[in-house]
């Protein structure tokens, strides 16, 4: 009998997520050596690089917890407009900073010890957080306008209140308020970066754990729950690292509103995945590598002829009114 030759099979091809995850790996690893070691003179470069290697921390840091956060977010409120920000997260942590200086005074809330303060804000957010946007993402989840009427209403009131408390204190410590109420990607609290980076890992490395229950949950609460998925408990777990995430972002360099959902939009648009254990490291990619490619642009190469934050709030109003002329509300 003839022997039958054997052809042995192609190995599979990666797919597009592995491309566009390593792709996106690489793009971050070149921006930040050029962040690092571009310009660098002959002066004093031990000095300089642990400027820069703060600043580099700072925005990567930054740009994860931004990312994953909306991402988690968005799947909780089955939503891709939505972002922490929009729903008021940001506002609510101004609200604290305001009632932290309105009670303490500008030399007790400079001298709390920034670890301790940084924990404990973290704490109050997440149950806050926990409480009052947990219970309307559970009630909420089958009515999404109700829901994001009364999520921006809640951040309304939290903004209002901040600015009633910045009206009746003293202009001296409105000032520290404000300092506090605006993103500024040049005034990094470096303090603050060993303690926001381990509280970041653990959390990114949590959420990534959830990945095949977030998976489940983007499905809809009723076929989550026939699925077997425990959904309130999963929602409260993942809005509670939500929480950490955005307590990170803006103790570190302040409230951004609508960065997220440019970095969301792009994470769904270069994956094109619906899996969470590729969108999460995606978003997070995206997101560093905006904030430090942004920053080394403006402040390397056009001199600090314009502020990122602007650029980028500018840029992410205008992406969230294009996402809700053409009716993307789901």
């Amino acid at each position: 009998m003839a022997e039958v030759m054997m052809i042995p099979a192609a190995p599979p091809r990666p797919s597009r997520p592995v491309w566009v995850l390593a792709g996106l790996c690489c793009l971050l690893a070149v921006i930040s050596a050029l962040w690092m070691w571009q310009g660098l003179g002959g002066g004093n470069r031990g000095f300089v690089l642990g400027l820069r290697a703060n600043k580099l921390a700072a925005l990567a840091l930054v740009g994860v917890a931004v990312g994953v956060s909306t991402i988690m977010f968005q799947t909780i409120a089955a939503n891709r407009v939505l972002t922490p920000s929009i729903m008021g997260f940001d506002a609510l942590y101004v609200l604290l900073q305001t009632a932290l200086v309105a009670s303490l005074g500008i030399a007790g809330f400079a001298g709390l010890p920034a670890a301790a303060k940084f924990l404990s804000e973290i704490a109050l957010m997440v149950l806050l957080a926990s409480l009052l946007f947990g219970t309307l993402m559970l009630q909420g989840a089958r009515d999404i306008p109700r829901m994001i009427l009364t999520g921006v209403i809640l951040g309304v009131l939290f903004r209002s209140l901040a600015g009633f408390m910045g009206r009746v204190m003293d202009p001296a410590q409105y000032a520290v308020v404000q300092a506090a109420s605006f993103a500024s990607f040049n005034r990094v609290n470096a303090t603050l970066l060993p303690v926001a980076a381990l509280v970041t890992v653990l959390a990114v490395l949590a959420a990534w754990r959830m990945s095949a229950r977030l998976d489940v949950l983007a499905l809809g609460r009723d076929a989550a729950v026939s699925l077997g998925l425990r959904h309130r408990a999963v929602v409260i777990a993942a809005l509670s690292l939500v929480a950490l995430l955005v307590s990170v972002s803006t103790a570190v360099v302040g409230p951004v509103a609508f960065f997220g959902l440019i970095v969301a939009g792009l994470a769904h648009g270069l994956t094109r995945s619906a899996s969470h254990a590729v969108l999460l490291p995606a978003a997070g990619l995206i997101g560093a590598t905006i904030l430090i490619g942004g920053q080394w642009l403006f402040e390397r190469q056009l001199g600090q002829a314009a502020t990122l934050s602007v650029v980028v709030e500018f840029a992410g109003g205008l992406f969230f009114l294009y996402l809700l002329l053409k009716g993307r509300i789901r």
